[in-house]
């Protein structure tokens, strides 16, 4: 099975149960693909116990048959055995620490797989409603969360239960008055661990939530920190960011007090055990009803039976950190596109362009904790329209009128609320997702740019693309000369989002990446708006280039760019309002004659 569909099997098999069923059919599914190394794990885990649990019966039978005995020969065996169990020990804890971190960072690389996967295929709609850092905090501090549980834990859990289950028969073989006595411990201990639970769960769920807003907090900040210091806001986003870490240290703090209460307590119901049965046990060795090596090699198997305890309760703390965050990576897996594509869906040939919208309507799904009960306004409201193959398309209106929601449904990043969008004559929802976006080209207001050089950029859409048909579109666009007169040129590394760059510049290169792509259907929401008007001018040859032969849609405030469109489209209120060229348009006196007349003051003052 290849990486990506292990991913996508083992996000299947995280979703549909509840509760503790899910999370160990969860952690199942992640520890399956290795279950072969999970078996010799398993294997010397238990073989490495064994061993541990020999030296309190050793200690007894030197004792009694040996020293009290003076059998050198006993003695001597039984010092073989001490040396025998303690090579099987450090073999056998070798080979588990070994293939305990073996599997579980391979458990844990394919879940931060499968978690990306997953975010790779949800809609665009989900991340609009969602912080991007509280995303990211699923994929590093939850998954770290996991990280001692399907490690370290494994081994105590193992180790614990086997040691406390193989301790009991030990002491019970020993003498049973004296197990009986230790036994009366149990319902204390038993009380106090089921209190802890009961304290602890909710503060590591809360602790988890904390460090998720922390993050999503600390990754907006620093996104706009240019915004935050230009309006002068540091002290407001300390203060904010003091009273989330406070939360933070207070949830934690709740698990220190818990941890503070609980532990220390058993280690006194431990010290209270060894103490009677060592004021009964030695009475019995003084009146001759026990021999002394029973009473020393009880006393050694004591430990085993009280440390494991101990071990256990603070997996547990481990334990429910993990399991909160394991919730966490559950309800983000639980997300399901709300778009998916047909099992039967078509892979387009190469298009003509031909772009048709049928009477539809669009409303925006409805952000989450937004009352269920609340209308939904139209973005389009029964709107249709026909696009030629090749024929540029401009698209105005006010702020609100539908324009970036025609091209995002074109992009099909939504689906229409009703009617349809056509391609080629073929409906988009009946096409695969990438024969439909490998053939179209987005150049957003905002251009994003990827850390890396600008040639890599560039190629993006298109990574087989060589050096000439990268720089053949830089050419295009009036791209090259601005990067041939960077100190690396197409090598430059630009940073993250392109920060080494002007806003002018960035666009340029996502003017070149788009050409470089070769769409058959090229969207501009508003590319040009953050180019001066040099700028402007400069791309206007490469523009005409960007769109010759190509079906274009270009949606623009800035109506100096849309002039020689072959058509105009005046959206309002999600409607056509009117369409012509912008000759026809200015004379017929509407709403384009309107908004270019604004326009024209306003460029004008």
């Amino acid at each position: 099975m290849s990486v990506r569909l292990r991913a996508r099997d083992i996000a299947r098999r995280l979703r549909g149960t509840r509760g503790r069923t899910r999370r160990l059919r969860g952690l199942a599914a992640l520890l399956r693909p290795y279950r072969g190394r999970v078996a010799m794990m398993v294997f010397a885990l238990v073989s490495g116990t064994a061993a541990s649990l020999a030296p309190a019966p050793l200690v007894a039978y030197a004792i009694d048959d040996g020293i009290v005995k003076h059998d050198m020969t006993v003695l001597a065996l039984i010092v073989a055995g001490f040396f025998a169990a303690a090579l099987v020990v450090w073999v056998m804890t070798a080979a588990q620490t070994y293939l305990v971190e073996w599997v579980g960072q391979r458990a844990l690389a394919d879940l931060r797989l499968s978690i990306f996967d997953h975010l790779q295929r949800l809609p665009v709609g989900f991340y609009e409603t969602r912080p991007t850092g509280v995303l990211i905090s699923r994929m590093t501090n939850d998954v770290e969360a996991l990280d001692s549980l399907v490690t370290d834990s494994v081994v105590t859990l193992f180790q614990g239960g086997l040691t406390l289950l193989g301790t009991l028969v030990i002491l019970l073989t020993f003498d049973v008055k004296l197990a009986l006595i230790t036994f009366t411990m149990i319902p204390v201990i038993f009380a106090a661990s089921l209190a802890f639970r009961i304290a602890s769960a909710d503060a590591y769920k809360r602790t988890r939530e904390t460090i998720g807003a922390i993050t999503g907090y600390l990754q907006e900040t620093l996104s706009g920190v240019r915004v935050v210091r230009a309006f002068g806001q540091e002290p407001r986003h300390q203060r904010e960011f003091a009273e989330l870490n406070a939360g933070n240290r207070a949830a934690n703090m709740t698990t220190v007090y818990l941890n503070a209460a609980y532990f220390p307590s058993i280690e006194l119901v431990s010290a209270l055990a060894t103490v009677v049965v060592l004021l009964y046990g030695g009475s019995q060795v003084l009146d001759g009803h026990l021999a002394v090596g029973i009473l020393v090699g009880f006393l050694a198997a004591l430990s085993n039976f009280f440390n494991p305890i101990t071990q256990l309760s603070q997996l547990y703390t481990t334990y429910q950190a993990a399991m909160a965050a394991l919730d966490k990576i559950f309800e983000l897996l639980d997300e399901q596109p709300d778009m998916v594509e047909d099992a039967q869906a078509l892979t387009l040939p190469r298009l003509r362009g031909a772009l048709s919208f049928e009477h539809v309507s669009f409303a925006y799904p409805r952000r989450r904790g937004e009352d269920e009960g609340s209308a939904r306004v139209l973005a389009l409201d029964d709107l249709s329209l026909a696009i030629a193959p090749g024929e540029t398309v401009a698209l105005v209106g006010a702020t609100g009128a539908g324009k970036s929601t025609f091209a995002k449904l074109v992009a099909r990043f939504y689906d229409v609320s009703s009617g349809r969008v056509l391609i080629d004559g073929r409906d988009v929802r009946e096409v695969s997702f990438a024969s439909l976006r490998s053939q179209l080209g987005v150049v957003p207001q905002e251009a994003f740019l990827f850390s890396g050089t600008i040639r890599a950029n560039i190629a993006f859409g298109r990574p087989d693309a060589d050096a000439s048909e990268i720089e053949a579109a830089a050419h295009a666009v009036g791209a090259h000369e601005l990067i041939s007169a960077l100190p690396d040129g197409y090598e430059t590394e630009i940073g993250e989002r392109g920060v080494q760059l002007s806003a002018g510049q960035r666009q340029l290169v996502s003017f070149a990446r788009a050409l470089a792509a070769d769409p058959r259907i090229l969207v501009l929401d508003e590319a040009t708006s953050n180019l001066d008007l040099r700028s402007e001018r400069r791309i206007e040859e490469g523009m005409r280039r960007l769109l010759a032969g190509r079906t274009a849609i270009v949606i623009a405030h800035r109506l100096s760019t849309i002039r020689g469109a072959s058509r105009i489209v005046v959206l309002e209120h999600g409607q056509i309002a009117e369409q012509g060229s912008h000759e026809e348009l200015i004379a017929a006196g509407g709403v384009y004659a309107r908004l270019y007349r604004d326009w024209s003051e306003d460029a004008a003052a």
